[in-house]
């Protein structure tokens, strides 16, 4: 598997293909479910569910792009699918901060025995 792999990346269709838009667009795109990822991990108070919607929705219609495609582009298949994941992980975060009460057990927990006053 290995020597096939070595053979076909000196090939003029590896060529092709490394040097296309069939695979530089996915390598391009692949900076938004990293900074989704990256952003898993801070505050939910700086989500915006608008964004979010709009960011997972994107990745879901170019999803299926990508599997229409011919050939299909596995690549950008897998940066949209990662994208849409980790913007349907922060709209499930922003949700239960907003609607579930996250941002009441955020702020009983900063001063325990005190209850604090949440504006909306």
């Amino acid at each position: 598997m290995a020597s096939t792999f070595a053979a076909w990346i000196r090939s003029p269709a590896a060529r092709d293909y490394f040097f296309s838009t069939h695979f530089w667009g996915p390598v391009a795109n692949w900076g938004l479910p990293l900074a989704a990822l990256a952003d898993l991990s801070k505050n939910e108070e700086m989500i915006s569910g608008t964004m979010t919607t709009a960011l997972a929705s994107y990745s879901a219609v170019f999803m299926r792009f990508a599997w229409r495609v011919q050939p299909r582009n596995y690549l950008l298949f897998a940066c949209h699918t990662t994208n849409m994941l980790a913007q349907s992980t922060q709209l499930a975060r922003f949700a239960n901060y907003h609607y579930f009460g996250g941002k009441e057990k955020r702020a009983e927990a900063a001063i325990p025995g005190v209850k604090q006053v949440v504006s909306a």
